[in-house]
């Protein structure tokens, strides 16, 4: 898959290359900036863009609005965000269009290459991926909502799910069988109100009717 990476740090930069590259990626650019990086975009014309959130100048959210960017120019360019920092309201906005092909990754805790492949991977297939940690702190913010008909149980499915989780790897972390997890989440799916429809993607929505109370 092509790359196109942004990180305002030459060090961690070129560091981030090579972990790109020995996880099969070909990485077409790497800038410093939001602005280098959609030029890069749109010429290069990506599957997927790497992207820290706060960069020059101003380092705030210039990777993050860069990316969005990205998504509005170029639809289907799937997303990578790689912070220091838990955002749970850009964690949110990334998700905001419902699309897939996001993820949300703490550099700290990215400690094997098995992590970032099977992120950009999912990610290229449409998927959504976010760190355990980011899941966590969005969970732990959540006021009482409709989602608080939901059962311990339905609340660690849908966890799993804001992970970027298969209903197979839901069923192996949590030690139940693929039915299991589908009862689960077609009760999920019920208590939140996202009938079957053939334009919606309903894994993505839940986890957006989640975010959206937490921000």
């Amino acid at each position: 898959m092509r790359v196109v990476l942004a990180e305002d740090s030459l060090l961690l930069r070129e560091g981030l290359v090579r972990l790109l590259a020995e996880a099969g990626a070909d990485v077409v650019a790497s800038v410093g900036d939001g602005t280098e990086l959609i030029a890069a975009a749109v010429e290069h014309r990506p599957d997927i863009a790497v992207v820290d959130v706060r960069m020059p100048p101003g380092y705030t959210d210039e990777g993050l609005r860069a990316a969005i960017e990205i998504r509005s120019r170029l639809p289907g360019t799937g997303v990578l965000v790689l912070s220091q920092y838990v955002e749970e309201s850009y964690a949110s906005e990334l998700l905001a269009d419902g699309a897939g092909g996001v993820g949300y990754l703490l550099k700290d805790r990215v400690s094997a290459l098995s992590q970032i492949t099977d992120a950009l991977t999912r990610i290229a297939a449409g998927g959504t991926v976010l760190d355990p940690e980011v899941v966590a702190q969005l969970f732990a913010r959540r006021p009482r909502s409709p989602l608080a008909t939901l059962t311990p149980r339905e609340r660690e499915v849908l966890g799993l799910m804001a992970e970027g989780r298969t209903n197979s790897a839901i069923g192996g972390a949590m030690f139940v069988s693929d039915k299991a997890v589908e009862k689960h989440i077609s009760s999920i799916f019920g208590k939140l109100q996202l009938p079957p429809s053939e334009d919606d993607h309903r894994r993505v929505l839940a986890v957006l009717a989640w975010l959206s109370e937490v921000t």
